[in-house]
């Protein structure tokens, strides 16, 4: 970790903010409008699943206007955590430095960004967090706060780890960072995925950071969160809290 340590005194380098999208025609033009307008220096990669509403069309249009847009066009809905598997590798491959998750639907505000993006100069992963000192949901019905809140605890609870807000998806990696927590073997999705990878970042050590953001319902277009998604996180974060303890008893420590 003292490599890691070195890294963060430096620049941040180059900026890849990775936007998964599907049916998001209405909202992809203006979220990646903000992103630019609020970090010119930063490149956009929208990961479009073949959406039927024609959003990679109009995300292909937006990169023909700007070169700092880039589209990246999957064959078909695999979900968010597939979505973002690619778009790592894409920006890594391209030698980004920093890679950033962000909604589509403008739920996370990019006028917020560089906030995490302050904050990750002193961090491995940064976490947009509803659930600090400073952090709000804005429009949110009291059942879906509740979901998350107590998606949030649970793992917490059970993965023993300190931080608040671990299903969030507004997030900011080190390139560096993301190499080290093993992707290939990743196969978690939805609010599972962001359980998993904050898990990976924890567990090896790397200096994770929350910052208060405030998430806005969208507007636009349908929630992608289904009974599927809950039902997968639920049951992986039980699995992995009791292999977690059972290695404990062992003393085999951790796994992931």
């Amino acid at each position: 970790m003292n490599d890691a340590r070195q890294r963060r005194k430096g620049p941040l380098g180059r900026i890849l903010v990775i936007i998964p999208t599907y049916n998001e025609v209405d909202n992809i033009r203006p979220v990646v409008s903000r992103v630019r307008a609020t970090v010119p220096e930063a490149h956009v990669l929208v990961a479009d699943d073949n959406s039927p509403d024609g959003t990679g069309k109009v995300a292909d249009e937006i990169a023909y206007e700007d070169d700092h847009v880039h589209v990246l066009h999957r064959e078909g809905k695999e979900g968010l955590g597939a979505a973002y598997l690619a778009g790592f590798r894409w920006g890594i491959d391209n030698g980004y430095d920093v890679l950033v998750e962000m909604d589509a639907d403008g739920s996370h505000q990019p006028e917020e960004l560089p906030r995490l993006l302050t904050a990750l100069k002193g961090a491995d992963l940064v976490l947009g967090s509803r659930w600090v000192p400073g952090g709000r949901v804005v429009n949110w019905p009291k059942s879906r706060e509740f979901i998350s809140r107590g998606g949030s605890t649970y793992s917490r609870m059970l993965l023993g780890m300190p931080l608040r807000d671990i299903t969030g998806g507004y997030r900011a990696f080190r390139r560096e960072t993301l190499q080290g927590l093993g992707m290939d073997d990743v196969a978690s999705q939805g609010y599972c995925f962001q359980v998993d990878l904050a898990h990976r970042a924890v567990r090896a050590g790397y200096h994770v950071v929350e910052v208060p953001i405030t998430f806005v319902e969208r507007e636009r277009g349908d929630s992608k969160m289904s009974r599927d998604i809950l039902v997968e996180a639920l049951w992986r974060v039980t699995a992995w809290g009791v292999q977690s303890r059972v290695n404990q008893v062992l003393g085999r420590g951790h796994t992931g």
